[in-house]
C-alpha cells in the first residue's frame, strides 16, 4: 500500500536493533484516516473469505483491528496480555514472545468471545518473526474456529515470520512489506 509505504519513509524512523518506530502515525499517535485506508484494503484483500469476528492482540492493534470489524460488520475481540480481575477461569490461553519487547506473554481471550465455526480474521501492526500470530491462531483454534488470515500493517519480510507462517498455510496479506532496514534507510518489497 503505497500510503503506507510513503508515511513509513516520511514519519517512520529507525532505531537500534531491527525497531521501525512508527509511534507518530500507528501505534501511539494514530492517523485516524490512514487507518482507514488500511481497513478499507483489509477489507478489499479479504473481500473473498466470510470474516464472523476480527482478533487481534492488545494494544497496538486494536485501532487497526476496529476499522477492520467496521469494514466487515463485526465483533473485534483482542487478546489480553495478562488476566485482570474481571475474567473468569473461562479463558483461552497462548504464549506470545515479544521481539520488540523482548519477553514473553501468556495472552488470554475469553471463551465468551470465540467461538466453534467461527472465522476469524487475524489483524496485527507488525509482523516480525510470527510469534503474534501463532499465539492468536491458536486461540481461534481452541475455540474450534478457523483463521481465515491475517491482516498485517508492516512486515519486516527480513525477519522470516511471515514467510514461514505462509508456508504453514496462513494466508497472510501485508500493507507495506520491508526487505531490508538499515543505516542507508527502508527497503521495500
Amino acid at each position: 500500500m503505497e500510503l503506507l509505504e510513503r508515511r513509513i519513509l516520511t514519519d517512520g524512523r529507525l532505531l537500534p536493533g531491527g525497531i521501525l518506530k512508527v509511534d507518530s502515525f500507528l501505534n501511539h499517535q494514530m492517523d485516524p484516516m490512514l487507518l482507514r485506508e488500511m481497513a478499507r484494503e483489509f477489507k478489499r484483500l479479504f473481500a473473498d473469505v466470510r470474516v464472523d469476528r476480527v482478533l487481534t492482540i492488545e494494544a497496538s492493534g486494536i485501532a487497526i483491528a476496529i476499522l477492520v470489524g467496521l469494514e466487515f460488520g463485526c465483533p473485534v475481540v483482542f487478546a489480553k496480555k495478562s488476566k485482570t480481575k474481571n475474567l473468569s477461569d473461562a479463558l483461552y490461553c497462548a504464549e506470545v514472545p515479544s521481539f520488540t519487547h523482548g519477553n514473553t506473554n501468556t495472552v488470554v481471550v475469553s471463551k465468551d468471545y470465540l467461538r466453534a465455526g467461527e472465522q476469524v480474521l487475524l489483524i496485527d501492526d507488525f509482523l516480525a518473526t510470527g510469534a503474534a500470530l501463532v499465539g492468536l491462531k491458536a486461540l481461534v483454534e481452541q475455540a474450534g474456529g478457523t483463521a481465515v488470515g491475517a491482516g498485517i500493517a508492516i512486515e519486516k519480510v527480513f525477519q522470516g515470520g511471515g514467510d514461514r507462517l505462509r508456508a504453514e498455510g496462513l494466508r497472510v496479506e501485508s500493507l507495506a512489506r520491508i526487505a531490508a532496514m538499515d543505516d542507508s534507510g527502508i527497503t521495500f518489497c
